[in-house]
């Protein structure tokens, strides 16, 4: 795998958390018990919803990019690095509490699709 392609795939990763934590924010900040309709209305004029919607356009893009230069088997596994790195932002960015067993239920999980990938 050249450099280029590494590159596509950390900003895919990036976009990934950016575009969780994003909606993270942004679900805190919706009505509490409202209904489909109102809690729809809030979210479309939620800044960090519509962050959270364009971050993930623009991975769409990246993806697409990745695609085009790697095989899917290969692909999708190597992009699971996100569940490491958004058990990483939601406590680092949000002060989310991660317990041992998130860490390494996340750790396995990635360990899990590297040797998927590995045997493609």
């Amino acid at each position: 795998m050249n450099a280029t392609i590494i590159f596509w795939f950390v900003l895919s990763v990036i976009c990934d958390v950016a575009g969780q934590i994003f909606f993270k924010i942004g679900a805190d900040r919706l009505p509490q018990g409202a209904d489909f309709r109102a809690t729809a209305a809030a979210a479309a004029r939620c800044g960090w919803v519509t962050a959270g919607l364009a971050t993930y356009v623009a991975e769409f893009f990246i993806w697409l990019r990745i695609l085009a230069e790697v095989p899917l088997s290969i692909a999708f596994p190597i992009a699971s690095a996100n569940f490491l790195a958004i058990t990483l932002a939601s406590a680092v960015f949000l002060g989310e509490r991660v317990g041992r067993r998130q860490w390494l239920g996340s750790f396995l999980i990635t360990c899990g699709v590297i040797i998927v990938a590995r045997t493609a």
